[in-house]
């Protein structure tokens, strides 16, 4: 009776176990699929989340270029406007500041003064061209214009406020008066009879020693935009014209120019001048003499 009861709980035991095994098998197997779907379900996250995670790394270089560009952008239109703003500024100073008037170097010039003649005309009829004007007066006075061509203020850059100029004048002169000289006897054609030129009315006549000098000289002036302006000419070209033809019936000829002066700015570009010159040819005009020397004053304009 022992042995059966103990087969017969044997037996129960064995059922007991044997259908705990079938029970808890399936809910193994179950809560192992049940983790396995949790873990792709996390890892499906896991992935999706990085993929916004990169997204939105993306989005921020994206948003943080704009912001670059914006800046650069706003640097620069402030930049320009800093620089529209100058503009405007320098305009309206530059309108407010009254209107200076510009350098004014050249100038324009009438003068006038004293002459003489190192040798009048006077003396032998072979000598110093008396044939047609024995005038024995070697002074007068000359009176003309000028014109200054102002080419630069520093001496081609030798020396500081030094102008160089070109001057164009022209002047007449006067020496008073002499008679004609001639004493030849001319020909009549007509009846082969020698005839004087008295008998003719051509001697004892008068005739005014007249000069006529044009110039062209390099003229070098002093202390630029000082009122008072010294100057010199070291050498000038000159013309000479004789109102009175010499013995050879000769009127021209050239010769050079020496000169000093200085000028004093009065008014406005109104200047008042001293001029002192020598004019000198290496040879007399056909026995006529042209040498002589000037001393005057002058009225300029500059503009």
């Amino acid at each position: 009776m022992s042995f059966t009861k103990t087969k017969l709980a044997l037996g129960v035991a064995a059922a007991t176990l044997t259908m705990a095994g079938a029970f808890i098998a399936p809910q193994a197997q179950a809560a192992g699929s049940s983790a396995e779907r949790v873990a792709d379900a996390a890892a499906r996250k896991t992935e999706a989340l990085e993929a916004q995670m990169q997204q939105m790394a993306e989005q921020m270089q994206a948003m943080q270029a704009e912001l670059s560009r914006v800046k650069s952008s706003s640097a620069s239109s402030t930049a320009a406007s800093a620089k529209v703003q100058e503009l405007d500024q320098w305009m309206a100073s530059v309108k407010s500041t009254p209107a200076q008037a510009s350098a004014k170097d050249n100038l324009v010039a009438v003068r006038g003064g004293w002459t003489s003649l190192d040798q009048d005309r006077g003396g032998n009829l072979s000598e110093k061209g008396s044939l047609l004007s024995n005038n024995a007066n070697n002074d007068g006075f000359y009176f003309g214009g000028a014109f200054d061509f102002n080419v630069n203020n520093d001496l081609f850059g030798l020396m500081d406020d030094t102008s160089f100029a070109i001057e164009l004048g022209i002047e007449y002169a006067q020496y008073g008066t002499g008679t004609n000289s001639v004493s030849l006897l001319a020909v009549d054609t007509g009846n082969n009879n020698n005839v004087s030129l008295g008998d003719a009315g051509l001697t004892n006549r008068t005739s005014t020693d007249a000069r006529l000098r044009i110039n062209a000289s390099p003229k070098i002036k002093f202390m630029h935009d000082s009122k008072l302006r010294p100057w010199i000419i070291p050498v000038g070209l000159d013309i000479n014209i004789l109102g009175v033809p010499s013995n050879a019936v000769s009127v021209l000829n050239a010769g050079m120019n020496f000169g000093a002066g200085a000028e004093y700015d009065l008014y406005r570009g109104i200047v008042l001048g001293t001029d002192v010159r020598y004019h000198y040819a290496t040879s007399s005009l056909d026995g006529t003499p042209t040498d002589g020397f000037n001393a005057g004053g002058y009225v300029g304009f500059k503009f």
